[in-house]
């Protein structure tokens, strides 16, 4: 099969669903107002209420839900054959992941920009915010862990990554102070001089491999990189969101969205052939890189480009307090995820596209492809190519830069820079990867900060640097922590697990704040995919246990799964309750976004008049959205 069938079919999917179906849950499910003031403007104050242009927070937004998994999912679902992970990458991301991030941002900006457990807590009362409250945290540091280990695989003793990755650091902060004081508004002038450095970080890599005294330097064991990462988190976490966090997605996003654009067009010109079957012998289990079977792995591996509970972070965390209008709930929650389904289907093409063998040799260990007596066929020459031995790092980030450099150096004209083309794709790789430790670390110093200011008062308040600085320091230590204890193999599967078991979570809470809206007729819009995952994410959690972990001896990763899985039921369970209630209770609304938008524009005139706020949120976003 050629890849370019794929890109064709998902692209048009993607953008009619856009059209339609994202369009209809805003406008009749939702109904957004683009004249009620935001969070970002009645709570603006610095630091993380801070009104920010609608490029720069879909940049920030798709930078941090984008991390690892529509890269590396989709690489490690190939090994069940390419069918399977295309099915649920384009019905997953249009029916489930979309609705999950649109529908939760929505709450969250209704909600003052509050995180998920607050919105249960004022939905269903302070017991089951208080169990959301755990169970997301939980789920975040799990989270955080499995993006962590990718990117040690991917970077440890290559000094040339991890220069191009250790310098977009510097770059982000110098961006955030040329935009917020140097330059205020030159967004283009920032985005141009943050691409160009960030491509020279590149192209200067090679320099730095190659140097007898940088080399060393940057040449980082798998530990030394799990350190780095620690570290960054607790950093990007503390800092002021306009200062790294925000800059760096931003900056990453072009490079993203421009690298995906780039490797569509690469497919469409060189045209390459999906070398993977449909379905390989491995869907009824026994694979080298997933043990388990399709069904219903096949879930759990590709999370990220399908429906990820991660997402909900975000969307309850640091976009909300930065969206100037709620028009922009569209493209943002929908439009974002639809993007990153569509990274996901790149991403599987560029894997399928090598040859099986190689596939296998690159993405399992050394006893694993052992175990499958099959030669390597063009790996020692890929090996020359890129100018490092590629073999044997399991994770997806590496066959997947591979695969990709693969298709671009087979344009014509540029096959003698395939290691260039590596090495940006694993620099590709990592900057999603970062984006979303960043954001992720940050978003459970909220939440931190949230729970312990049930007992501690003075923890709760955000702007305490103290607590800020003691809450990140715990977050990131806590899923740094896993990330050197563990591997790949065991760190994978309760990642996969734990995000979707937070999808259901969003979803379930998601679906009583429409009921709560009078719109119960519209809540399939949400249970439809929450009880889908509840089905198939409790079954490959029932396999991990009791397949997994407990024939292995790994009683921590067991007992967590099990007490996640408790945490879900009792949120599942009490939002089930909560939405037949209000179902009888709370009348039916009709409205639409038309209809209340008349209503809205007559207050925020009045408003205007002795408002300062609701003047300055008409000035700056009503006429530009």
């Amino acid at each position: 099969m050629n890849g370019l069938f794929l890109v064709i079919i998902s692209a048009l999917i993607f953008v009619l669903a856009y059209r339609f179906y994202g369009a209809f849950v805003a406008a009749k499910v939702l109904t957004v107002n683009q004249y009620k003031v935001t969070p970002a403007f009645r709570f603006e104050d610095g630091h993380d209420y801070v009104p920010t242009n609608k490029y720069v927070v879909f940049g920030h937004h798709f930078a941090a839900i984008a991390g690892a998994g529509p890269l590396v999912g989709p690489v490690i679902a190939a090994q069940f054959g390419y069918l399977p992970g295309a099915l649920w990458i384009i019905l997953g991301g249009v029916l489930a992941g979309g609705i999950h991030d649109m529908v939760i941002l929505f709450a969250s900006m209704r909600y003052d920009g509050k995180s998920i457990a607050e919105i249960a807590k004022s939905q269903m009362g302070g017991n089951i915010g208080l169990v959301t409250s755990l169970a997301v945290l939980f789920l975040n540091i799990l989270a955080m862990a499995g993006m962590a280990v990718v990117i040690v695989n991917a970077l440890h003793d290559s000094p040339w990554g991890t220069f191009t990755i250790g310098m977009t650091i510097p770059i982000a902060i110098f961006i955030g102070i040329y935009m917020h004081y140097l330059r205020p508004g030159k967004i283009r002038e920032g985005t141009i001089i943050g691409v160009i450095l960030t491509l020279l970080a590149v192209v200067l890599g090679p320099a730095v491999a190659a140097s007898p005294t940088l080399a060393p330097l940057f040449t980082i064991s798998p530990q030394g990189i799990g350190i780095a990462l620690i570290i960054y988190g607790f950093v990007a976490a503390a800092l002021p969101v306009w200062l790294l966090l925000a800059p760096r997605d931003y900056l990453s996003t072009y490079m993203k969205i421009g690298t995906i654009g780039a490797l569509a067009l690469g497919i469409i010109i060189v045209m390459p052939s999906i070398q993977m079957p449909a379905v390989t012998q491995f869907i009824g289990g026994g694979g080298p890189v997933i043990t388990g079977p399709v069904l219903p792995y096949i879930f759990i591996t590709i999370a990220c480009g399908a429906v990820s509970g991660f997402h909900c972070m975000i969307s309850t965390g640091t976009t909300p307090k930065m969206l100037m209008n709620e028009r922009s709930i569209l493209p943002v929650g929908y439009g974002a995820m639809l993007t990153e389904s569509f990274v996901g289907m790149m991403a599987l093409i560029a894997a399928t596209s090598l040859i099986p063998n190689d596939y296998f040799a690159i993405n399992s260990t050394a006893e694993h492809f052992a175990a499958l007596n099959i030669p390597v066929v063009d790996l020692p020459q890929l090996n020359s190519m890129v100018g490092e031995n590629v073999a044997h790092r399991p994770g997806g980030a590496v066959s997947l830069a591979v695969g990709m450099a693969f298709i671009f150096s087979s344009i014509p004209g540029l096959d003698h820079l395939m290691n260039y083309w590596y090495h940006f794709c694993i620099m590709f790789e990592a900057l999603f990867i970062m984006t979303i430790l960043d954001a992720g670390t940050r978003v459970g110093r909220y939440m931190l900060q949230e729970l312990v200011g049930r007992a501690i008062p003075k923890f709760a308040d955000p702007h305490w640097l103290p607590g800020a600085l003691i809450a990140s320091a715990l977050i990131s230590g806590a899923w740094g922590y896993i990330v050197l204890q563990g591997n790949l193999s065991t760190i994978w599967p309760i990642f996969g697990v734990s995000n979707q078991l937070l999808a259901i979570i969003t979803l379930a809470i998601s679906s009583v704040v429409l009921c709560n809206m009078g719109k119960a007729r519209y809540v399939w819009v949400t249970a439809v995919p929450w009880a889908f995952l509840t089905v198939v994410i409790f079954w490959a959690d029932y396999l991990n246990m009791f397949n997994i972990y407990w024939p292995k001896n790994e009683m921590l990763l067991f007992c967590v799964s099990a007490i996640m899985a408790v945490f879900v039921i009792i949120i599942s369970v009490e939002s089930i309750r909560k939405c037949l209630t209000l179902a009888k209770t709370v009348p039916a609304n009709y409205d639409t976004s038309k209809e209340v938008e008349a209503v809205e524009l007559q207050r925020l005139k009045e408003l205007e008049l002795t408002d300062p706020t609701a003047k300055r949120f008409d000035e700056q976003t009503v006429e530009t959205h």
